[in-house]
């Protein structure tokens, strides 16, 4: 009898165990590239997204949330949850490796030098199809692409790389590989994590003619008044903060780089132009379009199988972008337009401009343009359908939301290192409609181009210069730089600033 007793009560917490093991969530994680809070059409834009859209309408978007302006800096935040690091820093693949999931990775890889070898994609997933940086969409006419590929860790050559639709596109090809090994992951028992960190849209801009066709013509009308029309349409949707305005056309001022091209002007009213040049601009704004539709197109092929398989309702899915558009114009072969395999041209600063509106500057920069991305959180049945929050956030909070997520501690240690202090603070409250206690700060942009927000306060310089003073309460879009008026508050957000890069550094630890 107290055998059968026992065997019940065994059994019992076996079911149970796999209970709770089922209800852990999924987690996919995506990441555009390069592409403007208002060029996604749930934020605003006339770009079709309709599958970004449905995670948005059926999930949550952030009003405000910060990534670190640029590809390697918000990747090495992100993962890591560190604004700055060194040994000791946990990948997020890690962590999800320690609560039993499966992990896959497709797409760019591309870090600070202070990431770890061990947070390399081939030492954190199970599976991984990557590459580093800029790399063609299409095959270029030498038959090598720019930079290599890397399968597990092994770099192969473009013949290797494996393709469903001729002819081959990166977009298209990072998802067959994601979809391949989705497959592996439903075949087990356990949860996965999917890392899907896309290339679109950065240069060069390259994509399907079928895609480019949607657009042409669309932008005919112009940058100043297609960036009305997007700013009007984001006050409808409510995705902006209170008391933002549209700001002025600006130039790019990044005397550190670009315009590329020495006689290339940054700003000039569309009317000014003449049928020629308005037809050259509108081909190399529908590009651009197009790339960011192929992507969502690749969402709508994962959201689909996850469908078919039952997955979705058990999913997680974060969508956002590593940083503002970027206005680095520059054309390699002058003589193709933007399109095909065998041109390399980027967006101007103009179109950039109208990808980030209504806030200022571009890639790189702490201002608003830069450090500022589209961050939507989608969870059936977790969080409300069609919400929007007005609570900031920062990629660094992605690594304790992961925490709660899998209801694991940090470790103490990883290879040999004693861990780094993570910078964040979890999600998920805001997730769940509730409030949660706002970060002490938040980083953003490159050293010459830094912010440090604080409260409603924020810091910001341009090209290495003096700090500027923004309220982000009543002045969200920075369009009044409080500096001289209140230069004791300058010096009080500067000194704290600071103060916590030097105790980052005080945090880096040497071996166990």
């Amino acid at each position: 009898m107290v055998r059968s007793i026992n065997l019940i009560f065994i059994l019992a917490i076996l079911i149970l165990s796999c209970q709770q093991k089922d209800e852990r969530p999924n987690i996919i994680l995506i990441m555009a590239d390069d592409i403007g809070i208002s060029d996604i059409g749930c934020y605003g834009g006339e770009i079709e997204t309709p599958n970004i859209d449905q995670l948005a309408n059926e999930g949550l978007r952030f009003i405000t949330f910060y990534n670190m302006a640029k590809c390697n800096p918000t990747r090495s935040s992100l993962l890591t949850g560190l604004y700055t690091g060194g040994q000791g820093a946990v990948h997020l693949a890690n962590l999800t490796k320690q609560a039993g999931y499966f992990n896959i990775m497709s797409g760019k890889e591309h870090f600070d030098s202070w990431v770890p070898d061990y947070c390399k994609a081939e030492n954190a997933f199970d599976h991984s199809f990557y590459f580093w940086a800029t790399t063609e969409y299409f095959l270029p006419p030498s038959g090598k692409f720019t930079r290599p590929f890397f399968l597990e860790g092994k770099q192969i050559g473009a013949d290797e790389i494996e393709y469903n639709k001729t002819p081959m596109y990166k977009t298209d090809f990072i998802t067959d590989y994601a979809l391949k090994w989705l497959d592996e992951a439903f075949e087990n028992e356990d949860p996965f994590f999917l890392y899907l960190p896309y290339h679109a849209a950065h240069y060069p801009l390259q994509a399907r003619p079928e895609d480019i066709e949607k657009y042409r013509g669309k932008y005919l009308r112009g940058w100043d008044k297609i960036r009305q029309e997007r700013f009007k349409r984001m006050l409808e949707l409510g995705v902006l903060p209170e008391g933002a305005r549209l700001s002025p056309p600006e130039s790019n001022l990044n005397k550190f780089r670009g315009p590329l091209i020495p006689s290339y002007t940054d700003y000039y009213p569309w009317e000014t132009l003449s049928e020629s040049q308005k037809d050259s601009l509108d081909l190399e704004m529908a590009v651009f379009a197009a790339i960011i539709d192929r992507m969502d197109q690749n969402i709508g092929r994962v959201l689909s199988k996850l469908e078919r398989s039952g997955k979705l309702e058990n999913t997680l899915i974060m969508f956002l972008v590593d940083n503002g558009s970027c206005p680095f114009y520059a054309n390699k072969i002058p003589d193709v337009q933007p399109g095909p395999a065998n041109s390399y041209w980027s967006l101007r600063t103009s179109w950039a401009n109208l990808s980030n509106t209504p806030y200022r500057q571009y890639k790189q920069c702490g201002h608003e343009g830069g450090s500022h991305t589209p961050f939507i959180a989608y969870w059936p049945k977790k969080i409300t359908p069609g919400s929007i929050t007005h609570q900031p956030g920062h990629v660094v909070d992605i690594a304790p939301t992961f925490l709660d997520l899998l209801n694991i501690s940090y470790p103490d240690s990883i290879h040999g290192y004693q861990t780094l202090p993570l910078h964040g603070s979890s999600l998920l409250p805001v997730f769940s409609g509730d409030k949660r206690e706002e970060p002490e700060y938040f980083i953003s942009g490159m050293k010459r181009f830094r912010m440090f927000r604080s409260g409603d306060y924020k810091i910001v310089r341009l090209n290495g210069g003096d700090w500027e003073l923004y309220d982000m309460k009543n002045d969200p879009t920075e369009l009044k730089d409080l500096s001289s008026e209140l230069p004791e508050k300058v010096k009080e957000l500067s000194d704290e600033y600071h103060r916590i890069y030097n105790d980052f550094d005080k945090e880096k630890t040497l071996p166990e």
